[in-house]
Formats: structure tokens, sequence, C-alpha cells
């Protein structure tokens, strides 16, 4: 795979991305930081209409974002933000795709397993659909009680940074430079997959059985939010399969941080590359490996 800051064609081009994913992980710090602020104290736990949890953590880590990635000049479609109609969504080259706070059932529990999720996405030049018009170009997702980030950007590769914040003054390139360049090195032969804590279905244990069968040994590790993305991006796993319904702004960071170390996340409706701002948010399922 190709390495560094140059692969992309344009030099400006890389430019802007690095400047944007800059961008992108100082938001997610400053939405850890409110997350983390909450996490301290008693969570008082709203519903949305579709039932699922609401908490101030939520609220205050789009905030946070908004305010910074609104710098930009980029459109912010966040899962806490104004949902804008697809009409208007399909004129966008370039947004962000922004979860404040995924896995707000595993933030409630107290677990840890929940992350900030950010994605630079851009159109592909396709008309706007039911199956898609926008790619990642460059995510982030940061786990804040576990102060870990990942990155990637496309062409670029990916990246592990332990004690994150403490790096949160670096260029981009000190940043690549002091973080560990994924996939990892990993000794475990077992095949591993990757399952939801809050989401497991008769189709997960489907695929589980049919991996059985083609394997000597299988290794079930369960885990909450987008980490299970940067998990497969480390090599610690072999396959996600996920059947249950998500939103763009669960996969989008993602995705783009497993496919810059040679994976494919691939919708399982199209059988192609998962696609962004289709005229509804919701994914399709999807299996990673």
């Amino acid at each position: 795979m190709p390495n560094g800051l140059g692969y992309l064609r344009r030099p400006m081009e890389v430019e802007v991305i690095l400047e944007r994913l800059d961008s992108a992980i100082v938001a997610a710090f400053k939405a850890g930081r409110e997350i983390m602020d909450v996490y301290g104290s008693e969570v008082l736990v709203e519903r949305k209409k579709d039932d699922s949890p609401l908490t101030e953590a939520d609220t205050r880590a789009h905030e946070a974002i908004a305010v910074i990635l609104g710098r930009t000049g980029l459109p912010v479609l966040s899962e806490e933000g104004r949902h804008t109609p697809p009409t208007e969504r399909w004129s966008w080259r370039s947004y962000w795709l922004v979860d404040p706070l995924d896995g707000t059932r595993e933030f409630v529990k107290r677990n840890g397993e929940f992350t900030v999720n950010i994605a630079l996405m851009q159109h592909n030049g396709e008309p706007g659909s039911a199956n898609g018009s926008a790619v990642p170009m460059a995510g982030v997702l940061y786990a804040p009680v576990k102060d870990i980030l990942y990155f990637a950007w496309k062409g670029g590769g990916a990246y592990r940074q332990h004690k994150a914040t403490y790096q949160a003054g670096n260029t981009m390139k000190e940043r690549v430079t002091l973080s560990e360049r994924l996939p990892l090195e990993r000794s475990d032969a077992a095949f591993t997959i990757l399952a939801s804590r809050s989401h497991r279905d008769a189709d997960t244990d489907a695929f589980i059985r049919r991996k059985e069968q083609e394997h000597d040994r299988i290794n079930l590790l369960g885990m909450g939010s987008a980490l299970k993305f940067g998990l497969m991006a480390e090599g610690t796993a072999d396959a996600y399969p996920r059947f249950a319904p998500t939103m763009e702004w669960d996969t989008a960071a993602g995705q783009i941080i497993c496919e810059e170390v040679g994976l494919s996340v691939v919708d399982i409706a199209t059988e192609k590359p998962m696609r962004y701002n289709k005229t509804e948010l919701v994914n399709h399922g999807f299996i990673v490996q």
C-alpha cells in the first residue's frame, strides 16, 4: 500500500484533506471533553422518536463539533443536528458526517465503549439516489475514556494513537510520526468475529455458524460502538458482520479507516462498497472483512 502524505495526485488536495482532518481531530477531542464531563456525573436519559437514548453528552458533543467544523465552511450532517432534505444534501460537493456520541447505550452503562465519529465526505459524481452518491475521504474515531484516536485519509493509510490528547498540539505530519501505522502484527491464528453488544440478531448468528464450518477455530469478540471498526483496522479481528439497522454517521469514518488497511466494507444489498448521502440515511446491512 502506498505510504505517506504525498500519495494523492495533487499536492493541494493532500494539503486540504489534511487541514480538514486536523479540524476533525480537534473537534473530536473537544467533544470528548464534553462527553467526559457528563460521564462523571449522574446521566439522565431521554428517548428520541425512534426510542433510541439521548443524553446531555450527545447534545454537548454535537454543539462542540458543530462550532469547530462550522469554521471549515462545509455543511455538517450530524445525528443530533438538523436533518437536511435529500434534495439539498445532493447539492453538496463535500460535507461532514458526524455521530457526536456513537454508543450511547454503552455510555449509559459506563463501560467505556463509545466513540466520537467524524468523516469528511465527497460527492462521487453520480446523481443523488437511494443508493448514495458520496464516499468518505477521511475519518476520525475517538474513544474518550481510552483516549485512543484512530484516523485515516484516502491514500494515506490508517493510524492509531494512544494518549492522543497529549499530542493535541502537533501538526498532522507530527501526529502521523507519533502514531502506529495499521494494521498491527497479530499472533492469534483463530478466526475472530466481532459482534455488537447491543444489537445481536439471527442473521449474525447464521454468519457465525457459516464461519464455524469454514475455520478450525472461531473466536467471538463483543464490542460496542464504532470501536469495532478500529479493532478491524488493527487486525485484531477478521470479520465484522452487521445486519441490524445503522445510520450513515455510524459507519463512514470507520469505513475509510478500514479501507485504508485493505479491508472491504460491503453493502450486502448492492454487494458493493458502502456509499452515502442516500435518500434515506439508514444503512443496509454490511460486512467488514
